[in-house]
């Protein structure tokens, strides 16, 4: 109590990602405590290896415009390593999902399926959700990529949020402008998310938590990486707050456009 800070289990449970493990609570007490964070408990909790721990299925969504779609399908044999389910929704007229076929995956285990944005990214990633076929979904836009490496890990860190009555897991992204790291980072966004789970929000969409920010945590073992040019940073703010008045974020425009600085 006396101590200038202190790591209570909900914080451990995020600093033991980095090192690729997870954590159990001891004690009831200690899960308890788990769920109610900041709780003033110490943190004591069994760490044990991501890799090789139990797992839960874990879907792959991607929303992409109709261009987009034949360099997202070249790009998915690199994640058949960590899922078996795929979804990618074009921003097009409407229409039912249809099997492509990928090398590395099972017929019919990749869909494509087209709903129009309409100025609605929530909607959007919430039409994606459902086309799910795991509880778990981890979504990504077409300019964003995962390492494999880092795919690995998702079905592990899935069952470790089901243990802890989490539904929403966020993952650091690096916004590159222009190849350049920008000053937005780690720029956290919630991804792999319960396939139940909703967002909100027209733009700069999160997910929406019944019980709040509890039955969320960050993850630090690997980040998703975002590849943007300066001319589309410059213009999607604009967009963006015509579409959501308020909810532009000019002022993240501009940090977009600063390199980042350690």
């Amino acid at each position: 109590p006396d101590a200038g800070y202190g790591r209570d289990l909900y914080t451990l449970r995020t600093a033991s990602s980095r090192l690729g493990r997870g954590m159990r609570p001891l004690a009831p007490a200690d899960r308890a405590a788990l769920l109610q964070p900041h709780s003033a408990r110490a943190a004591q909790g069994t760490l044990y290896d991501l890799d090789g721990a139990e797992r839960r299925p874990v879907s792959l969504g991607v929303i992409c415009r109709p261009a987009e779609r034949d360099s997202v399908l070249a790009a998915l044999p690199a994640q058949a390593a960590w899922t078996a389910d795929v979804a990618i929704l074009l921003d097009a007229p409407a229409a039912s999902a249809r099997a492509a076929a990928v090398p590395g995956f099972a017929p019919g285990a990749v869909r494509v399926a087209a709903r129009p944005l309409a100025g609605d990214f929530a909607a959007q990633r919430n039409a994606l959700q459902d086309l799910a076929r795991t509880a778990w979904m981890l979504q990504l836009d077409a300019d964003e990529a995962l390492d494999p490496a880092t795919g690995l890990r998702l079905p592990a860190l899935a069952a470790l949020a089901e243990a802890g009555d989490v539904v929403s897991v966020g993952l650091p992204r690096r916004n590159r402008v222009d190849g350049i790291l920008s000053d937005v980072y780690p720029d956290v966004q919630y991804r792999l998310n319960r396939a139940g789970t909703r967002y909100a929000g027209r733009v700069h969409e999160r997910p929406a938590l019944p019980g709040g920010w509890p039955q969320s945590f960050i993850a630090l073992h690997g980040a998703i990486e975002h590849a943007l040019t300066g001319a589309h940073v410059r213009a999607r703010s604009g967009r963006y707050e015509a579409l959501d008045p308020g909810r532009g974020r000019p002022e993240e425009r501009d940090a977009l456009l600063r390199p980042y600085r350690a």
